[in-house]
Parts: structure tokens; C-alpha cells; sequence
């Protein structure tokens, strides 16, 4: 089922984010992860690709095997970094045969062992020329990524609000958004969409904050401010592991439960593959509209 079709039928839409485990570690592991969630009834699972495509047939390989063994639709992430036209052309096809249906289109990021690797002659450099490069094909749903408070290599917010609108024009079907904080930043972000004209569903992305070295790193890597509110969990509880992972929680459930209260259109959890978590979060929901 096309995911677009899925925020038509239900509201608000539940989905959750995993990663293919490392390389050196079994597959069968996101699986054991998959079976502890599954009753959960998320109404997909997004699967991540990724720097550079290192991930790439593990993606689409977790991704086949939830939806035709656990009958839960799937969203493949694929990015255009690192690979030509013709190579991607190879992988959508090879989706395609694998029985999946939703893609999100993003840019990525070079592999972490080349981070200098140059834009070869011919390859897309943005995420909007792979969404148009998707268009090609009628068998998918397409989503992309949005960024609450500006992407991190954006110089200006105007610069980010013409990229996604382009994203949107070039034939998005829904947006998930990177982790945030402070439910305010989205509901600002949502407005300005709606002024802009850009009405596609938008699901904001969660992340439970379950230990201060995580944090630190999520501000690095995506820019996200951090409110009064989450300053004071980490001076309260920045020594106390255990009570600072159960503050996170509490933390992720009240956000989520406001954003449920005032009408969002989705929720995306970002799991970390962290089963338990996810569950404790999940079973603490008001999820209002939901059949």
C-alpha cells in the first residue's frame, strides 16, 4: 500500500524508524526487534540506508521481509550520494521486484571512511533530483525529509524553505521530519508550510533522549536546540543513568502526546532499534483518532 494512501485512512498515522545492524553483526538482530514491536501495530516501518549506501541491500532486504512476513508496510530510504543514474536505476528496480512501495528520498551523506568524497560527473547532488528521477517510475510512494529548525548545511531558512518546496513540487507525497525538542518548533514549522501553500502530510519525527552523550551527539549531527525544559532533565539527572533514561521517556511521551492533542497528521518514532523503550513509549499514548 502506498503510504500516501495510509494518511488519507487514518489519523494520526504511527510509524517507527530502524537501522540495518552493522555489517559485522547478524541480521536476524533487527529482527529480534521487529517481533518485540510488531504487536505495536505501527502502520510502517521506515528503514534507514546508511552513509553512502553502505547499508543498501541490507535496507532492502529488512524492508521486503517486514512487509511479506509481518504484513506491516515499509518505507525504504535511498539516497542519490555515491551513486550514478544507472545505479540507481538498478536499485529501484531491484525494490520494485522485492515488493516495495514507499521510498523516502533523501541526499545522504558520503561513506564515514570518505567523507571528502568528491560528486562524480553526472550524479545528483540534491535530494530533489532524485525525487524527480522516482517520478519516472508509477510503482512508489514518495516521501522526503524535513527539518524543523533548517538543515544544518542551509545558510539561510529562506534557502530551506525553497529546497523543500521544490522537493514538494517535484512530487512528494508526505514529509517526516528530523528530530526536535520543542513542539513549538513544529507547529511554527507547520504554519509556515501553510503559508507557503505546501499542504502534503507532514509526520514530525521523535527521538526519546535516553542518555546526555546522545544528546550531544543528536545536537551535532542535526542542529536541534535543546528547550529549558530537556536542560534541567540533564542537570537533575545527568549522573543518574537509569533515572535520566526513564526522565527521556517521559520526556518523548508528553511530547507526543501534545502533538497528538492538537491534530497532527502523523507521529515517526525514531526506535534506535530499542524495542523496550519503544514499547513503554507506545503504551503511554493518547492515540486520539486512530481506528
Amino acid at each position: 500500500m502506498f503510504i500516501k494512501s495510509l494518511y488519507q485512512q487514518k489519523k494520526p498515522v504511527l510509524s517507527f524508524e530502524i537501522f540495518p545492524p552493522k555489517p559485522e553483526y547478524p541480521l536476524e538482530t533487527v529482527f529480534q526487534t521487529i517481533e518485540e514491536i510488531r504487536d505495536l501495530n505501527p502502520d510502517f516501518i521506515s528503514v534507514t540506508y546508511g552513509a553512502g549506501g553502505s547499508n543498501r541491500s541490507r535496507t532492502i532486504e529488512i524492508a521486503s521481509r517486514i512487509k511479506k512476513t509481518y504484513g506491516i508496510e515499509t518505507l525504504a530510504h535511498l539516497t542519490c550520494v555515491g551513486h550514478s543514474p544507472a545505479e540507481l536505476d538498478k536499485i529501484i528496480t531491484q525494490m520494485e521486484a522485492e515488493g516495495i512501495e514507499n521510498i523516502l528520498a533523501l541526499r545522504g551523506d558520503p561513506p564515514r571512511d570518505r567523507p571528502g568524497l568528491p560528486f562524480q560527473p553526472g550524479n545528483y547532488h540534491y535530494a530533489v533530483e532524485l525525487v524527480k528521477h522516482l517520478r519516472r517510475y508509477t510503482g512508489f510512494s514518495v516521501g522526503a525529509a524535513a527539518y524543523t529548525e533548517g538543515h544544518v548545511e542551509s545558510r539561510r531558512w529562506q534557502d530551506d524553505w525553497d529546497y523543500l518546496r521544490a522537493k514538494v513540487e517535484a512530487g512528494v507525497d508526505f514529509l517526516l521530519t528530523q528530530l526536535y525538542f520543542d513542539n513549538r518548533v513544529f507547529y511554527n514549522f507547520k504554519e509556515n508550510l501553510l503559508r507557503m501553500g505546501i499542504t502534503v502530510p507532514v509526520s514530525p519525527g521523535i527521538m526519546p533522549v535516553l542518555n546526555p552523550n546522545q544528546i550531544k551527539r543528536m545536537i551535532y549531527l542535526s542542529g536541534a536546540s535543546i528547550p529549558a525544559k530537556l536542560l534541567q532533565l540533564l542537570d537533575k539527572y545527568g549522573n543518574q543513568p537509569e533515572e535520566f533514561e526513564k526522565a527521556g521517556i517521559d520526556y518523548a511521551i508528553n511530547q507526543v502526546n501534545d502533538l497528538i492533542e492538537n491534530g497532527v497528521e502523523g507521529i515517526h518514532l525514531y526506535t534506535m532499534n530499542r524495542a523496550e523503550q519503544t514499547r513503554i513509549i507506545i503504551k503511554n499514548l493518547k492515540m486520539m483518532g486512530r481506528t
